[in-house]
C-alpha cells in the first residue's frame, strides 16, 4: 500500500509499506477514505518529538470502511463506514472504566521509555513515536486498528466523510478544551491559536453558553475565520495581547483562557517569546511556553486555564506565582476521545455543526509531502489539510 512515512525533519515521502494485518482477534482493519493533516504533525514534520523511527507512518486523523475484523469484534462488520480515535484505548483498566480513555493503561507497548521522561504512561496514540507504542498512523491506504470494538465510531448514514472526520481528534479536543472553562452565561473566554483546533474551541465556547470569545493568532485567514465563528480577533503582531484583553474585559480578565499553541508558539515581540525560541535552538529548553505564561497573566482571577495545545517536556519561567495568588485553576489533558465522540456525532447529526468548514486544502497523498510543507509555513491560506487516499 502507499503511506505517508516519516524520514528526519521536513522529510515526509509517501512510499509503498507493506499492507497492515491483523495482529491480534481484537483488531480490525479499514481502507482509509480520508485522513487529514494535524497542527500535532506538524512536531514530528519539524523534529521537536523524540523516538521517531525513519519509515514511520504519519497520521491520526483517520476514517474509512472497515474490510477485516478480528474474531473477537462483536461490533462491527466488514462495510461498516467508521471514525477512528486517535486515542488507542482497551475499555477495560483502571482509567478506560472511568472515561479517561487518553490514560489507558494497556495500549502503550512503549510505556517504560516515556515513563521517564513523564513519570507515567498515557495511551498508545496513532502514528506518534515511538514513546507512544509506535502504532503505524492512517496517512496511509489501510489501517490496523486494535481494540475494534473500543474506538472507531460508526457513521450514520447522511453525514459524508469530512464531516465526521475531525472527529477523530480536533473537534474533540476543542470542545474539551471549552468544556474546560467550565462556561457560565455571560462568560468571555480568550483562546490562543486560531488553527484547526482553536477554531472548533470558538464554536464548542458558544455552543457551550459563551457571550464573547476572544481570539488571538497572526494569520489573516485563521482571523477571518475566526471572525466566522463569531469571534473578536486579536493579531499578536499589531498590538500587545494582555493590554488588549484588559480593555476589552474593562480590566477584569478573561473568565477563561485557552491554548490551543502548544510547544511551538510564533515568536512575539516580546523578549520572553524571543528567549523562549533562543533555548530551544541552542538546547537549552524542550518547549516555548510564552502564550501559557500569557494565558495566566490574561485570566481573571479565580478564572480557568485550559490547555490542550501540545507540550512535550519542561517549561520554563511560568508564573505560578500569578496562578497561586489569584486562584487560578489548570485543566488539560491528551483528549479521551471515545468519550466525547458520541455525543459530538449527534450534534453533528442534529445540523449544530458541520466541522468541515474549517477545511481549505485536499489532495491525494502523493501530495502529502508538498502539503506538509504547505500547512507548516501556512501558506495560501491553508487551515486544514484532508487526504483522501
Amino acid at each position: 500500500m502507499k503511506a505517508l512515512t516519516w524520514h528526519g525533519k521536513h522529510d515526509i515521502r509517501c512510499e509503498s509499506v507493506p499492507d497492515p494485518r491483523l495482529d491480534d482477534e481484537r483488531d480490525i482493519i479499514i481502507k482509509v477514505t480520508a485522513c487529514a493533516i494535524c497542527g500535532s504533525d506538524l512536531h514530528l514534520y519539524d523534529g521537536v518529538m523524540p523516538a521517531m523511527e525513519s519509515g514511520d507512518i504519519m497520521g491520526h486523523e483517520t476514517m474509512g470502511e472497515v474490510v477485516e475484523v478480528g474474531k473477537g469484534v462483536s461490533r462491527l462488520a466488514v462495510g461498516d463506514r467508521v471514525v477512528v480515535p486517535f486515542t488507542i484505548a482497551c475499555g477495560e483498566c483502571f482509567f478506560c472504566q472511568r472515561g479517561f480513555f487518553s490514560g489507558c493503561e494497556r495500549t502503550n507497548p512503549d510505556r517504560s521509555k516515556v515513563t521517564k521522561l513523564w513519570g507515567n504512561s498515557p495511551a498508545g496514540l496513532f502514528g506518534y513515536s515511538h514513546l507512544l507504542g509506535g502504532y503505524s498512523g492512517g496517512q496511509a491506504e489501510y489501517l490496523r486498528v486494535p481494540y475494534g470494538d473500543v474506538g472507531p465510531a460508526k457513521v450514520p448514514n447522511g453525514l459524508d466523510d469530512e464531516q465526521v472526520l475531525f472527529l477523530s481528534d480536533i473537534f474533540p479536543t476543542g470542545y474539551m478544551a471549552a468544556e474546560f472553562c467550565s462556561i457560565q452565561q455571560g462568560d468571555t473566554i480568550a483562546i490562543w491559536g486560531c488553527g484547526p483546533v482553536g477554531q472548533m474551541a470558538i464554536r464548542s465556547a458558544f455552543l457551550l453558553g459563551a457571550e464573547r470569545v476572544i481570539a488571538i493568532d497572526t494569520v489573516p485567514t485563521r482571523l477571518l475565520l475566526a471572525e466566522a465563528g463569531g469571534a473578536e480577533t486579536v493579531n499578536f503582531l499589531e498590538e500587545d495581547v494582555y493590554d488588549r484583553i484588559m480593555e476589552m474585559t474593562r480590566g477584569r480578565g478573561a473568565d477563561a483562557c485557552i491554548d490551543a499553541v502548544g510547544t511551538e508558539a510564533e515568536a512575539s515581540a516580546s523578549w520572553a517569546s524571543r528567549w523562549d525560541r533562543i533555548k530551544v535552538a541552542t538546547f537549552m529548553g524542550t518547549d516555548r511556553p510564552h502564550v501559557l505564561r500569557q494565558a495566566i497573566h490574561c485570566c481573571r482571577n479565580f478564572g480557568t486555564v485550559s490547555i490542550v495545545g501540545v507540550y512535550g517536556g519542561y517549561l520554563d519561567k511560568i508564573p505560578m506565582g500569578s496562578a497561586i495568588n489569584r486562584g487560578l485553576t489548570f485543566k488539560m489533558a491528551q483528549t479521551p476521545v471515545q468519550h466525547y465522540l458520541p455525543m459530538l456525532m449527534e450534534r453533528i447529526e442534529k445540523g449544530e455543526i458541520d466541522p468541515s468548514f474549517v477545511v481549505t486544502h485536499r489532495g491525494t497523498l502523493e501530495d502529502g509531502p508538498d502539503l506538509y510543507k504547505l500547512f507548516r509555513d501556512k501558506q495560501d491560506g491553508c487551515v486544514k489539510v484532508v487526504l483522501k487516499p
